[in-house]
């Protein structure tokens, strides 16, 4: 059921499934998706007695700024500063975090900065916490390729690409990200009306901005952004992936992110999954889930 609870700086709208006294785990979804990446995935861990919380992001769905002088920010402290405020708002002391993408960066920098609230994390894609700071220094060639959409949304006219047919160019993206998954027009659909949100534009062109340091950032946010550029480890119990077959993920994975986790840490690889992970691959996604909550009970 679609509820609404206002945090922080947003009215966010979520979806909660299991009883009010399971276990808790916030689920976050990435760029371009939305909630129904976890559809299979919370009714899985809502069987084993979870409390699952899934929030449309900022930019997205039925998610509304309360302000409209608060800045459109997609800064990856924004992603953090929200996600703690959830847990305020519901009153949830310490939680299970997993994420992908955005969602990920997000569940990483509150496990990082704010590990007593933290029970255990899922993480697609390793350490999501952003090296601005070094974000000028090229990489490979043929991981530059992947992130040419970045690029894109530096310019205007990427911005104005976004803006006009936002729906093409997101589908592109899940076509090219997940080359071995096979989606049908309704499913895409489904999420594709979250984007509809009028901040996505101005949340998703700051995001690919500030990362590079092209941009300003929400001056609120500037101290959390100054402790994440020391870029902190993450101590909790911690369970990272990778899809195999993931279209943006850096040549070699991220098993190389093992530095960043102070704690017990695991690392595993789900065979074809594409970077849609929870979506395409609910059972990987749901055990690794529950895994991480077997070492921190």
């Amino acid at each position: 059921m679609l509820k609404h609870i206002d945090a922080g700086v947003l009215s966010v709208a979520y979806e909660e499934q299991g009883e009010a006294e399971g276990w808790p785990i916030v689920l976050l979804h990435g760029f371009p998706y939305d909630i129904r990446a976890y559809d299979d995935v919370a009714k899985s861990l809502a069987a084993e007695g979870a409390r699952v919380i899934v929030p449309f992001l900022r930019g997205y769905g039925p998610t509304r700024f309360r302000s409209a002088a608060t800045p459109r920010s997609g800064q990856q402290a924004a992603l953090g500063a929200d996600l703690l405020a959830l847990l305020d708002a519901l009153g949830i002391g310490a939680a299970w975090l997993a994420g992908y993408d955005w969602g990920g960066r997000a569940a990483c920098i509150v496990a990082a900065l704010w590990p007593e609230r933290v029970r255990g994390l899922v993480s697609v894609n390793g350490y999501n916490i952003q090296d601005i700071a070094r974000s000028g220094q090229p990489d490979l060639p043929e991981n530059e390729w992947r992130l040419w959409y970045q690029y894109y949304f530096h310019g205007q006219r990427g911005r104005a690409g976004l803006e006009n047919d936002r729906r093409a160019l997101c589908r592109l993206l899940w076509q090219l990200w997940s080359p071995r998954w096979t989606f049908d027009e309704a499913t895409y659909e489904r999420t594709a009306a979250a984007f509809d949100n009028p901040d996505f534009v101005e949340v998703v062109i700051h995001s690919y901005r500030h990362r590079y340091g092209l941009v300003d950032g929400d001056p609120a946010l500037a101290d959390l952004e100054r402790r994440l550029a020391l870029q902190p480890t993450i101590g909790v119990p911690t369970i990272t992936l990778d899809g195999t077959a993931d279209g943006v993920m850096r040549i070699g994975g991220t098993s190389d992110h093992a530095a960043h986790f102070s704690g017990r840490h695991d690392h595993r690889l789900v065979a074809d999954g594409g970077h849609n992970l929870p979506q395409e691959k609910p059972e990987a996604f749901a055990q690794a889930v529950l895994a991480v909550r077997e070492w921190s009970r």
